[in-house]
Formats: structure tokens, sequence, C-alpha cells
């Protein structure tokens, strides 16, 4: 998108991706690890983050694959005014209720993914996904936390209050921006030629220009349907496939295509059948939180 509310973009203009985070940096990061045969999806999320004291007991926690697609039975929103104030690596883990019930999309699910890379790989997600997947695949301008030298290609994102100026290169998410602006959820900035590239090795089945950053089987086991029985909803690992977040997907992809969406204006879809996907820029919280009817708009477009 070459303009937002009078401000003009070049297309190497970089963008908070906020959501966008969780597939392009989260879910690939632990596609490697699982790869390297770090992890297993049917793990509990307590081999690797303790449980709380009032946590239920073991067999009702959440496996790895649960969390990934939502359905993990945790809120929301919820404790996220107190994640504000920890760092991730003393987070423990609380399975309120019986996973698996239902889809519930959460941040807090992918806050600890993030937090599970970072304790399987022995670095931040920031630094393990750039030098295993974006540094691969020629991304050089997607990154966690860009230099000051970077700010005036950045487009702006939303006023912290009405006497600040609007955050440019600081994360928007606010639980993102409290976490030193690394987290599983948010935090990833980019640029529409990077996330192209990326969108294309998804495409390719885990290649692009001669390197292979994941084999074409964990590129099917992470982008097929993976919800319980009868449950409505569809969802990846990591990916939206069928949900009330996907009118993104338009009226023309398929079942069978994903993508994601994020808050700041931020949308990615892939078609694996026509080897097609359609990558939407904007910072439509800009400069008050607006921009409602862009994003209605980013879910109901319709390809031509």
């Amino acid at each position: 998108m070459r303009w937002f509310r009078g401000r003009s973009h070049d297309l190497d203009t970089i963008f908070d991706c906020a959501s966008l985070t969780k597939v392009i940096a989260t879910t690939p990061s632990l596609m490697k690890l699982f790869e390297q045969g770090k992890f297993r999806l049917s793990d509990k999320v307590t081999d690797y983050i303790p449980n709380s004291r009032k946590a239920k007991a073991t067999s009702r926690c959440a496996t790895c694959s649960r969390i990934f697609r939502a359905s993990s039975r945790r809120a929301a929103q919820a404790g996220m005014d107190r994640l504000r104030h920890w760092h991730p690596s003393g987070l423990h883990y609380q399975a309120r209720r019986p996973p698996g019930v239902r889809f519930v999309y959460s941040d807090i699910n992918f806050i600890l993914l993030g937090e599970i890379v970072h304790r399987l790989s022995g670095q931040m997600l920031s630094n393990y996904a750039r030098r295993n997947i974006f540094l691969p695949l020629g991304m050089t301008d997607t990154m966690f936390l860009p230099p000051a030298s970077l700010v005036p290609r950045i487009a702006p994102t939303e006023r912290v209050d009405k006497t600040s100026p609007p955050l440019r290169g600081v994360v928007h998410d606010p639980s993102a921006r409290a976490m030193g602006g690394v987290a599983g959820h948010a935090g990833l900035f980019s640029t529409a030629a990077d996330l192209a590239r990326f969108c294309q090795m998804m495409l390719n089945g885990g290649s692009l220009d001669g390197v292979r950053v994941f084999s074409p089987l964990t590129v099917a086991k992470f982008t097929e349907p993976q919800g319980p029985p009868g449950q409505p909803t569809l969802r990846g690992l990591g990916w939206d496939i069928d949900s009330p977040y996907s009118g993104n997907r338009g009226e023309l992809f398929p079942i069978g295509s994903y993508g994601h969406t994020g808050f700041t204006g931020t949308s990615i879809w892939l078609d694996p059948s026509t080897q097609s996907y359609v990558i939407l820029l904007a910072n439509s919280v800009h400069p008050d939180g607006g921009g409602r009817r862009l994003r209605r708009c980013a879910r109901k477009w319709r390809p031509s």
C-alpha cells in the first residue's frame, strides 16, 4: 500500500507487523526446532515452562500443538496486565480449564511459545529467528528492535498519549513493549518485499533461491488443519485457515489456504493451490488508534 491518511510510503517502508510476528517469527522458529528434534507437538507446555502451585493436574495442561492452534482454553487477555510487568523467563504456566474445548484467540499462548524458543535454543526469539529464518532467506529488513538509523523508513503507528508523538520503530502492542520489544506475539518489523520472500518460501515447500529452510513435510504439517473433531474453526499450527479472524481470505481463496492478520493493519494470505499470496501492510492505527474501516476492508477484500 503506497499511502495512508496523506502519508506516502515507499515500497521499502518498514511496518510494525503486530500479530504477524506469530507466523513470521515464532511459528517458523519452532518449525526449525521441531525439525531438529528439540520438541514434539505432543509435549506439554509444562515440560518447558513450570506449572504454578495452583495449576491443575498435568494431564489437563495444554500441549504445544494446542497452544499453537489457540485451543488451550485460556482467555485472550487473562492475566495480560500482570504479564506486562514480567519477563518471560519468569513465567509460570497454569491450565485454568480443560484444553482443546474450543478456539480462543490468545496472545498469551504465543508469549509462551516465544519463551519455549528461548529455552530450547538458548537464544532470544529475536536472535534465533534472525539467524535461522530471516538471514538465510535474505530478509534483511525483518527484525525486532530496529535501530534508530532505520526510523526514517518506519511507518509510525499510534500515540501512547495525546501529547506524545506516534510510536515509530517501537512496537505498538503494549504487552510486547513492556516486555522489552521482543515477544512471541508481537514486536516484529518488516517490509512487503521481505514478507514476499517468506511467502514464496512457504509456497515452495520450504526453500527459496536454492536455500532450504524447512522440509516440505514440515511446511505441510504446520499449515494443515489441526483442530479437534467437531470444531468448526480451522487452524493450522500458528496459521489461521477458517475462523472468525480469517475474513481476509476473501471469497476466492479456498479452504486449504492460510494466513494471518495484525492489529496495526497488516495481513498476509497464501494459497498453495494457485501458488499465490496477498500482502497488505498499513499503519491503520495511526495516529490515534483509528483505522477500523481499513481493518474491515482488509478482512473482506475480494481478489480479482
